[in-house]
Protein backbone atom coordinates (compact mmCIF):
# COMPACT_ATOMS: atom_id res chain seq x y z
CA UNK A 1 0.00 0.00 0.00
CA UNK A 2 0.93 3.41 -0.97
CA UNK A 3 0.58 5.81 2.42
CA UNK A 4 -0.23 9.06 2.28
CA UNK A 5 3.29 10.11 3.20
CA UNK A 6 4.68 8.76 0.29
CA UNK A 7 2.08 10.44 -1.62
CA UNK A 8 2.16 13.57 -0.43
CA UNK A 9 6.59 13.42 -0.45
CA UNK A 10 5.85 12.51 -4.45
CA UNK A 11 3.79 15.65 -4.53
CA UNK A 12 0.33 13.20 -5.93
CA UNK A 13 -2.31 13.92 -3.19
CA UNK A 14 -4.95 15.49 -4.74
CA UNK A 15 -6.66 16.08 -1.27
CA UNK A 16 -3.91 18.51 -0.44
CA UNK A 17 -5.52 20.86 -2.64
CA UNK A 18 -9.12 19.82 -3.00
CA UNK A 19 -10.38 18.40 -0.18
CA UNK A 20 -10.68 21.58 2.05
CA UNK A 21 -13.69 23.74 2.89
CA UNK A 22 -15.61 26.00 -0.09
CA UNK A 23 -18.16 27.91 -0.22
CA UNK A 24 -21.05 27.90 2.13
CA UNK A 25 -24.97 28.04 1.85
CA UNK A 26 -27.61 27.22 4.24
CA UNK A 27 -30.48 25.15 2.59
CA UNK A 28 -32.95 22.43 4.13
CA UNK A 29 -31.59 18.83 4.59
CA UNK A 30 -33.11 16.52 2.14
CA UNK A 31 -34.48 13.30 3.04
CA UNK A 32 -31.97 10.42 4.99
CA UNK A 33 -30.31 8.54 3.06
CA UNK A 34 -31.08 4.22 2.70
CA UNK A 35 -27.64 3.54 0.66
CA UNK A 36 -24.37 3.33 1.56
CA UNK A 37 -23.26 5.38 -1.49
CA UNK A 38 -22.11 8.89 -1.50
CA UNK A 39 -20.80 11.77 -3.23
CA UNK A 40 -18.09 13.78 -1.94
CA UNK A 41 -18.24 16.74 -4.12
CA UNK A 42 -16.59 20.89 -4.28
CA UNK A 43 -19.09 21.93 -7.19
CA UNK A 44 -22.97 20.97 -6.24
CA UNK A 45 -24.04 20.70 -9.93
CA UNK A 46 -21.85 17.62 -10.54
CA UNK A 47 -23.89 15.53 -7.91
CA UNK A 48 -26.89 15.63 -9.93
CA UNK A 49 -25.28 13.76 -12.70
CA UNK A 50 -23.88 11.01 -10.55
CA UNK A 51 -27.57 11.19 -8.59
CA UNK A 52 -29.94 10.80 -11.52
CA UNK A 53 -28.30 6.59 -11.41
CA UNK A 54 -30.70 6.51 -7.97
CA UNK A 55 -28.06 5.09 -6.14
CA UNK A 56 -26.30 7.51 -4.64
CA UNK A 57 -27.91 7.75 -0.97
CA UNK A 58 -25.73 10.89 0.68
CA UNK A 59 -23.43 13.48 0.05
CA UNK A 60 -20.47 15.82 1.53
CA UNK A 61 -18.09 18.70 0.28
CA UNK A 62 -16.36 19.22 3.44
CA UNK A 63 -17.93 21.80 5.13
CA UNK A 64 -21.26 22.19 7.54
CA UNK A 65 -23.74 24.32 5.55
CA UNK A 66 -25.83 22.90 2.64
CA UNK A 67 -25.57 23.99 -0.71
CA UNK A 68 -29.02 24.36 -2.42
CA UNK A 69 -28.41 22.65 -5.71
CA UNK A 70 -28.07 19.25 -3.60
CA UNK A 71 -30.46 16.71 -5.37
CA UNK A 72 -33.45 15.54 -3.85
CA UNK A 73 -33.36 12.42 -2.08
CA UNK A 74 -29.57 12.76 -1.25
CA UNK A 75 -28.58 13.84 1.90
CA UNK A 76 -26.52 16.10 3.30
CA UNK A 77 -24.08 15.02 6.11
CA UNK A 78 -22.39 18.16 7.91
CA UNK A 79 -18.31 17.82 8.59
CA UNK A 80 -16.40 20.24 11.07
CA UNK A 81 -13.38 20.60 8.61
CA UNK A 82 -10.77 21.20 11.20
CA UNK A 83 -10.16 24.38 13.86
CA UNK A 84 -10.28 27.41 11.34
CA UNK A 85 -13.59 26.64 10.80
CA UNK A 86 -15.34 26.79 14.33
CA UNK A 87 -16.81 30.41 13.61
CA UNK A 88 -20.21 29.90 12.97
CA UNK A 89 -20.15 25.95 13.75
CA UNK A 90 -22.70 26.10 16.78
CA UNK A 91 -25.56 27.95 14.50
CA UNK A 92 -25.07 26.47 11.31
CA UNK A 93 -25.10 22.71 12.92
CA UNK A 94 -28.00 23.77 15.21
CA UNK A 95 -30.00 24.46 11.89
CA UNK A 96 -28.91 21.29 10.03
CA UNK A 97 -29.90 18.40 12.77
CA UNK A 98 -32.66 20.71 13.41
CA UNK A 99 -33.51 19.95 9.17
CA UNK A 100 -33.42 16.32 9.68
CA UNK A 101 -29.69 15.52 9.49
CA UNK A 102 -28.73 12.17 11.06
CA UNK A 103 -24.80 11.92 11.31
CA UNK A 104 -21.74 14.37 12.04
CA UNK A 105 -18.62 14.30 10.63
CA UNK A 106 -15.18 15.14 12.20
CA UNK A 107 -12.23 16.48 11.35
CA UNK A 108 -10.91 15.95 7.48
CA UNK A 109 -7.05 14.09 8.34
CA UNK A 110 -5.93 15.75 11.44
CA UNK A 111 -2.82 12.93 10.75
CA UNK A 112 -1.75 14.92 7.93
CA UNK A 113 -0.03 18.06 7.91
CA UNK A 114 -1.38 19.33 4.69
CA UNK A 115 -5.01 18.99 6.45
CA UNK A 116 -6.47 19.62 9.54
CA UNK A 117 -3.03 18.92 11.18
CA UNK A 118 -3.77 18.12 14.88
CA UNK A 119 -2.61 15.50 17.21
CA UNK A 120 -4.59 12.88 18.82
CA UNK A 121 -5.00 14.91 22.13
CA UNK A 122 -5.91 18.27 20.50
CA UNK A 123 -8.15 16.84 18.10
CA UNK A 124 -9.63 14.92 21.31
CA UNK A 125 -10.17 18.11 23.64
CA UNK A 126 -11.91 19.92 19.97
CA UNK A 127 -14.10 16.95 19.45
CA UNK A 128 -15.27 17.24 23.05
CA UNK A 129 -16.12 20.81 23.26
CA UNK A 130 -17.59 20.95 19.39
CA UNK A 131 -19.03 17.74 18.45
CA UNK A 132 -20.15 16.04 21.47
CA UNK A 133 -22.45 18.26 22.80
CA UNK A 134 -24.58 17.09 19.60
CA UNK A 135 -24.19 13.28 20.21
CA UNK A 136 -27.95 13.35 21.59
CA UNK A 137 -29.30 14.77 18.24
CA UNK A 138 -27.10 12.79 15.86
CA UNK A 139 -24.77 9.53 15.04
CA UNK A 140 -21.36 11.13 15.62
CA UNK A 141 -18.33 9.95 13.41
CA UNK A 142 -14.96 10.11 13.61
CA UNK A 143 -12.14 12.61 12.29
CA UNK A 144 -11.45 10.73 8.88
CA UNK A 145 -7.60 9.59 8.99
CA UNK A 146 -5.70 8.50 6.08
CA UNK A 147 -4.22 5.25 5.22
CA UNK A 148 -0.58 6.15 6.01
CA UNK A 149 0.92 3.04 8.18
CA UNK A 150 3.44 5.49 9.58
CA UNK A 151 3.63 5.52 13.25
CA UNK A 152 1.59 8.40 14.68
CA UNK A 153 -0.61 9.04 11.45
CA UNK A 154 -3.31 6.64 10.17
CA UNK A 155 -5.27 4.07 12.28
CA UNK A 156 -2.53 4.49 14.87
CA UNK A 157 -3.24 7.98 14.94
CA UNK A 158 -6.78 7.15 15.61
CA UNK A 159 -6.01 4.76 18.40
CA UNK A 160 -4.14 7.48 20.13
CA UNK A 161 -7.07 9.74 19.68
CA UNK A 162 -9.49 7.43 21.05
CA UNK A 163 -7.95 7.05 23.89
CA UNK A 164 -8.26 10.77 25.16
CA UNK A 165 -11.82 10.37 23.28
CA UNK A 166 -13.35 7.30 25.10
CA UNK A 167 -16.27 9.65 26.08
CA UNK A 168 -16.60 11.76 22.95
CA UNK A 169 -19.77 9.60 22.10
CA UNK A 170 -18.34 8.43 18.91
CA UNK A 171 -20.46 6.12 16.34
CA UNK A 172 -18.30 5.52 13.74
CA UNK A 173 -14.59 5.11 12.41
CA UNK A 174 -13.99 7.56 9.07
CA UNK A 175 -10.97 6.34 6.79
CA UNK A 176 -9.36 7.33 3.78
CA UNK A 177 -7.25 5.12 1.39
CA UNK A 178 -5.00 6.00 -1.56
CA UNK A 179 -2.73 3.12 -3.10
CA UNK A 180 -2.13 0.70 -5.63
CA UNK A 181 -4.28 -2.23 -5.50
CA UNK A 182 -8.30 -4.00 -4.76
CA UNK A 183 -5.73 -6.02 -2.76
CA UNK A 184 -4.75 -3.44 -0.60
CA UNK A 185 -7.89 -1.50 -0.35
CA UNK A 186 -9.72 -4.31 1.15
CA UNK A 187 -6.90 -5.05 3.43
CA UNK A 188 -6.63 -1.78 4.71
CA UNK A 189 -11.12 -1.72 4.76
CA UNK A 190 -10.60 -4.91 6.89
CA UNK A 191 -8.06 -3.38 9.48
CA UNK A 192 -10.22 -0.43 9.78
CA UNK A 193 -13.69 -2.49 10.65
CA UNK A 194 -11.01 -4.55 12.70
CA UNK A 195 -10.04 -1.54 14.52
CA UNK A 196 -13.39 0.17 15.00
CA UNK A 197 -14.61 -3.26 16.67
CA UNK A 198 -11.98 -3.00 19.34
CA UNK A 199 -14.00 0.42 20.10
CA UNK A 200 -16.97 -1.18 19.75
CA UNK A 201 -17.88 1.24 17.14
CA UNK A 202 -20.79 -0.32 14.68
CA UNK A 203 -20.04 1.74 11.72
CA UNK A 204 -16.93 2.41 9.17
CA UNK A 205 -17.42 4.99 6.94
CA UNK A 206 -14.57 4.97 3.73
CA UNK A 207 -15.72 9.09 3.13
CA UNK A 208 -12.37 9.08 0.13
CA UNK A 209 -11.05 6.10 -1.81
CA UNK A 210 -9.23 6.74 -5.13
CA UNK A 211 -5.88 4.48 -7.01
CA UNK A 212 -2.63 6.72 -5.89
CA UNK A 213 -2.40 7.06 -9.85
CA UNK A 214 -6.00 9.14 -10.07
CA UNK A 215 -5.05 11.94 -7.59
CA UNK A 216 -4.62 14.69 -10.06
CA UNK A 217 -7.36 12.64 -12.19
CA UNK A 218 -8.27 9.38 -13.92
CA UNK A 219 -5.21 8.36 -15.40
CA UNK A 220 -6.20 5.03 -17.27
CA UNK A 221 -10.17 4.77 -16.82
CA UNK A 222 -10.70 0.84 -18.04
CA UNK A 223 -8.30 0.21 -15.24
CA UNK A 224 -10.00 2.56 -12.55
CA UNK A 225 -13.56 1.26 -13.61
CA UNK A 226 -12.26 -2.16 -13.31
CA UNK A 227 -10.86 -0.83 -9.50
CA UNK A 228 -14.26 0.60 -8.49
CA UNK A 229 -16.44 -2.21 -9.47
CA UNK A 230 -14.39 -4.58 -7.28
CA UNK A 231 -14.24 -1.56 -4.63
CA UNK A 232 -17.69 -1.45 -4.57
CA UNK A 233 -18.52 -5.38 -4.34
CA UNK A 234 -16.44 -6.05 -1.71
CA UNK A 235 -17.54 -3.11 0.37
CA UNK A 236 -21.03 -3.34 -0.13
CA UNK A 237 -20.90 -7.32 0.98
CA UNK A 238 -19.14 -5.96 4.39
CA UNK A 239 -21.91 -5.03 6.74
CA UNK A 240 -20.17 -2.87 9.15
CA UNK A 241 -19.02 -0.59 5.89
CA UNK A 242 -22.06 1.62 6.13
CA UNK A 243 -20.70 4.56 3.98
CA UNK A 244 -18.54 5.54 0.98
CA UNK A 245 -17.70 7.60 -1.31
CA UNK A 246 -15.56 7.57 -4.32
CA UNK A 247 -12.54 10.98 -4.46
CA UNK A 248 -14.42 12.27 -5.77
CA UNK A 249 -17.97 13.48 -7.94
CA UNK A 250 -15.73 16.03 -10.45
CA UNK A 251 -14.47 16.46 -14.20
CA UNK A 252 -11.89 14.55 -15.17
CA UNK A 253 -12.66 11.84 -11.80
CA UNK A 254 -16.47 10.43 -12.59
CA UNK A 255 -17.08 12.72 -15.02
CA UNK A 256 -15.76 13.92 -18.43
CA UNK A 257 -17.50 16.93 -20.30
CA UNK A 258 -20.05 17.11 -16.90
CA UNK A 259 -21.16 13.35 -18.56
CA UNK A 260 -20.48 10.43 -16.28
CA UNK A 261 -17.42 8.45 -17.85
CA UNK A 262 -17.04 5.01 -17.44
CA UNK A 263 -15.79 5.05 -13.94
CA UNK A 264 -18.53 7.09 -13.30
CA UNK A 265 -20.74 4.74 -14.81
CA UNK A 266 -19.08 2.02 -12.52
CA UNK A 267 -19.54 4.13 -9.37
CA UNK A 268 -22.90 4.56 -10.18
CA UNK A 269 -24.57 1.21 -11.43
CA UNK A 270 -23.24 -1.31 -8.95
CA UNK A 271 -26.64 -1.69 -6.58
CA UNK A 272 -25.53 -2.09 -2.61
Amino acid sequence: MVSFTNLLTAGLLATTTLAVPHNMHKHKVHKRSTTKRGAAYNDVSTVDTLASSGTIGWAYDWVYTIDPGLPSGVEYVPMLWGATFFSGWVSAIETILASGSDYILGFNEPDNSAQANMSPSEAAAYYLEYITPYSGSAKLISPAVTSSTTSGEGLSWFEEFMSDCSSCGISGLAVHWYGDSIDDFESFVQQAVSTAAAYSLDEVWVTEFALSADTSGVADQSTTAEFVTQALTFMDAQTNVTRYSYFYCAEDYLLTDGALNSVGEAYASTSD
